[in-house]
């Protein structure tokens, strides 16, 4: 998902530069079709998808609620040609606001988890053939606690589900753990041959009674796979976390997209109307209670 001040300024000059002219033509007497045209249009320039933000399928976000006519007025700007599809912009950009802030906190977790992940495959790194069960045992440990913790947030309905960054970061870990190339030099195949293997469900296992029986047989091949795979797995760590790689540099797109919002917001407000405010649930409230706790990193 491509986020930037950018792309976000860039959606709002297409809405009053190309958007609003249609509201003239004497062949759109629609307002819903309109704010259809608008949602697409916003989609495609935020994030660089066609999905329709006012269709339900917003995995945190519905569509908005026919008001009563009474009500219609109320924090719209009825200066605009088509008050309400202005004010729906508004409720969009109030939805992402909050939607960039609890991904921010969780992506920016993910990565602390990754840092420590790192410090655990270095550890293996020099692992003696001695210490090397219990060395696996901490390894699959926090492994299996990095994967059950963010399962949730990977779904593709998930905080994090459209978030490459994320998305690469578990799939480049998870590749390291099935690399069969390891230890080749060996004659072994990977992690499997010392009894490590992953479920269904990603998590890892151990098979002690088959390291056991590995390490009585050829206990420098155990020690050259356990050290080989760690410096492996901390160097794929490593470059996730790197400066400008996958988890700093959509950090940095959704820290900038986030103070760009708040500092237009009150001018758009004025523009556009107030929006409906966000009302966050779930993975989303969590996250950005969080990330409001922390002090709006």
């Amino acid at each position: 998902m491509s986020i930037s001040p950018a792309l976000i300024a860039s959606a709002i000059t297409q809405f009053k530069g190309q958007a609003l002219p249609l509201l003239f033509s004497p062949d759109n007497h629609s307002s819903d079709n309109f704010a259809g045209q608008l949602a697409a249009a916003l989609l495609l320039q935020a994030t660089g998808s066609q999905e329709n933000f006012f269709s339900g399928s917003d995995p945190i976000f519905t569509a908005p609620v026919p008001k009563a006519a009474a009500a219609l007025h109320a924090g719209r700007n009825m200066a605009l040609p088509d008050p309400e599809s202005a004010y729906r912009m508004m409720s969009l950009i109030n939805d992402r606001e909050v939607l960039y802030k609890a991904q921010l906190w969780e992506l920016k977790q993910m990565g602390e988890e990754v840092a420590r992940l790192q410090q655990t495959g270095q550890y293996l790194g020099g692992v003696e053939a001695g210490s090397i069960k219990p060395a696996l045992q901490d390894f699959i440990s926090q492994y299996n606690n990095w994967i059950l913790g963010f399962e949730a947030d990977l779904h593709s309905d998930g905080l994090l589900g459209g978030t490459q960054a994320a998305q690469v970061s578990r799939y480049e870990l998870e590749q390291s753990v099935r690399n069969i190339f390891i230890g080749a030099s060996q004659g072994l195949h990977g992690m499997a041959d010392l009894g490590v293997t992953a479920g269904p469900d990603r998590t890892l296992r151990l098979d002690e009674a088959k390291l056991d029986a590995i390490l009585l047989a050829n206990a420098r091949g155990v020690e050259f796979v356990a050290r080989e795979f760690g410096a492996h797995f901390a160097k794929s760590a490593e470059l996730l976390n790197k400066s400008d790689n996958f988890i700093p540099r959509q950090l940095d797109n959704l820290s900038r997209a986030i103070h760009y919002i708040a500092d237009n917001h009150t001018a758009w407000q004025a523009e556009f109307g107030v929006g409906d405010a966000a009302k966050p649930s779930g993975q989303i409230a969590k996250a950005l209670a969080a990330y409001q706790q922390a002090g709006n990193i």
